[in-house]
């Protein structure tokens, strides 16, 4: 998987080097190429929002290239949240992993834990740079990319929180082994309420 693609932290682009090499200027250049008319708050976040958000420590957004051309194929957005799972519907297996890093309410199958957030997925539509990966393989990069921070600093859940559609549930649940656990409403002054299923994984 990883030698189709190279995944890039664009906080290699804010530390700009000595010689100019990288740069914030040359990161707003490269992200103004990402188009996905499919989700226009995906699009809107990697180009407003991204940048300000991991500089304020906030989340962290990396950058996924085509290894052959170098082409921009998709981005993820990775942050760490707190959460309140009840584990009644989960395997026992997955309880006692969950029990591991959470504090149980009393007499309650309820945890309260933090846990790694995939909060933004999305590929690249421009000049069909999406037809060189997969949505399997960009969520793929994500998972590897919190493998690694898992190793560095522990925890063993990670979520995502998606729109009640038949195709992402069919995506994360049935593809990729996510579970629900959770749902949230969320409240936009320019929009309407809306709910969005919160979806687990044990590592």
């Amino acid at each position: 998987m990883l030698n189709e693609v190279t995944v890039l932290n664009i906080r290699e682009y804010l530390a700009a080097t000595e010689n100019g090499r990288f740069g914030e200027e040359e990161l707003k250049e490269l992200l103004s190429e990402f188009s996905c008319s499919k989700n226009a708050d995906v699009e809107r976040f990697l180009k407003e929002q991204a940048i300000e958000f991991t500089k304020k420590n906030q989340s962290v957004t990396y950058l996924v290239f085509h290894s052959q051309d170098a082409s921009l194929v998709g981005y993820f957005t990775l942050a760490i949240k707190p959460i309140c799972v009840s584990a009644e519907k989960f395997s026992n297996t997955t309880k006692r992993k969950i029990a591991r890093v959470s504090e149980q309410r009393e007499n309650e199958l309820t945890y309260t834990l933090s846990a790694y957030l995939i909060a933004q997925l999305g590929k690249n539509f421009r000049n069909g740079a999406n037809r060189k990966i997969t949505g399997k393989q960009l969520l793929q990069a994500a998972v590897d990319t919190i493998l690694k921070l898992q190793y560095m600093t522990g925890g063993m859940v990670f979520f995502l929180e998606a729109e009640n559609e038949e195709h992402l549930m069919q995506f994360y649940e049935v593809e990729n082994g996510f579970k629900r656990f959770a749902v949230k409403e969320t409240n936009h002054r320019a929009k309407k309420s809306q709910k969005l299923i919160q979806l687990l994984k044990v590592l």
